[in-house]
């Protein structure tokens, strides 16, 4: 069963992503953030995302986000001028602002809007490997039924699924039931996503669902990144190393962000979302990673993490 690192905006981006598959490794794919069109163009730092250089020896999967045949167009060549072969279709975003506009999990109440995406595919784009990324609905867990017949006839290498509905954002309950209904009516090699947070979430799902093509840990990797390497071994990592592997990775991360980005207020409104998934006093005493958050400069910051 394969493992696929889930795609988070403002987390999972290339250096993140270079980090982790050298330090912890674990992960088959990592799905990259999405690409999506604004002013009629894709835009230039989601494209440096996925840039070859930028992903040295790690096997990626972009995403794309869009609300029409036209977005999916533009984001498709942008893929192919990458020199990549698949794109992996956010029917999933929760986030009012994206499906307002008809994007993310708006998706999946447009089903002739998903034809015709297919369509331009399969036209414009032959080599091109399709996946998808999905919730059960927008706001009924069964919703999804409306649409399984158009993701069935759809030329896809797999679907994965978050079980809960797009008004639920990423609480309350997994509908379980409705997944498992999914799952048999699924012509594609099904994917689960969401709540996989430990080494036993993963095997309790894996001995649940055997016909699974893979599981896809999202939030649960941030928080604990040996995530996948421990299930691989069967042996969880002692603290102590985990702890100290979760500061090389933010250092290694941290390197990146000082010789790249301009001025301490760029820097550390990009690290400092490394610790949101932290669970307080676990692995860091809680009043350090307030600290981390408050930090107004990379001395008081540093003196925080040293600390």
């Amino acid at each position: 069963m394969k493992i696929y690192a889930a795609p988070l905006q403002g987390h999972t981006q290339a250096v993140w992503r270079r980090h982790h598959a050298a330090i912890f490794g674990g992960i088959d794919s990592y799905y990259t953030p999405f690409l999506r069109v604004e002013k009629g163009e894709t835009r230039r730092r989601d494209r440096a995302d996925i840039a070859l250089e930028n992903n040295p020896g790690i096997d990626i999967v972009p995403q794309a986000l869009f609300r029409d045949a036209a977005e999916f167009r533009l984001i498709a060549e942008a893929v192919a001028e990458a020199g990549l072969d698949r794109l992996d279709l956010n029917l999933g975003c929760p986030f009012p602002p994206q499906t307002r506009h008809g994007r993310g999990a708006a998706m999946l109440l447009k089903p002739d809007a998903l034809a015709e995406v297919a369509a331009v595919a399969a036209e414009e784009f032959p080599g091109l490997r399709l996946s998808a990324k999905i919730r059960l609905g927008m706001e009924r867990p069964d919703e999804w039924r409306d649409i399984i017949d158009t993701l069935n006839a759809m030329p896809l290498e797999r679907v994965a699924v978050h079980p809960r509905v797009a008004r639920q954002q990423y609480g309350g309950e997994l509908h379980m039931a409705e997944f498992e209904e999914f799952l048999a009516a699924s012509a594609h090699p099904v994917v689960l996503n969401g709540d996989l947070r430990t080494p036993a979430d993963l095997q309790n799902a894996a001995e649940r669902y055997p016909a699974l093509d893979g599981l896809m840990p999202g939030r649960g990797l941030l928080a604990r990144p040996s995530l996948a390497a421990e299930w691989r071994s069967g042996t969880e990592m002692p603290a102590d190393e985990l702890r100290a592997r979760v500061l090389a990775l933010h250092d290694a991360i941290l390197g990146d962000f000082e010789a790249t980005l301009c001025g301490e207020a760029q820097i550390l409104s990009k690290i400092k979302p490394f610790w949101e998934y932290q669970t307080p006093d676990t692995l860091f005493p809680r009043r350090y990673l307030k600290q981390l958050a408050k930090a107004t400069t990379l001395a008081k910051y540093t003196a925080a993490l040293n600390a």
